[in-house]
């Protein structure tokens, strides 16, 4: 992983462990929380996106639609939530 992709990755499990462990997030806020003019965090949300893929690889995350796991390869289209998966910790 890049610097950029820690920082991503450390941002969606900084918002996670701050959360009910059942609660998820919407990509965008990790996003807008990496970058505040719409410009820069709407140019975020492919990385997020494919940081959240390399965390639920490792079952740290749970990437759902509709309350459902996704498949990976429909991670790119459509609304997603990021979750706490079965490997969850809060070290990055």
């Amino acid at each position: 992983m890049t610097d950029d992709d820690g920082a991503i990755a450390a941002e969606i499990v900084r918002q996670l462990s701050r959360r009910a462990a059942a609660a998820s997030i919407c990509p965008s806020e990790v996003a807008r929380a990496l970058a505040r003019e719409e410009t820069a965090w709407r140019a975020l949300m492919a990385p997020v996106r494919e940081v959240a893929a390399h965390l639920r690889d490792g079952g740290r995350l749970r990437i759902t639609r509709g309350g459902r796991d996704i498949d990976p390869a429909t991670l790119h289209t459509g609304a997603i939530r990021l979750a706490r998966g079965p490997n969850f910790d809060d070290s990055v």
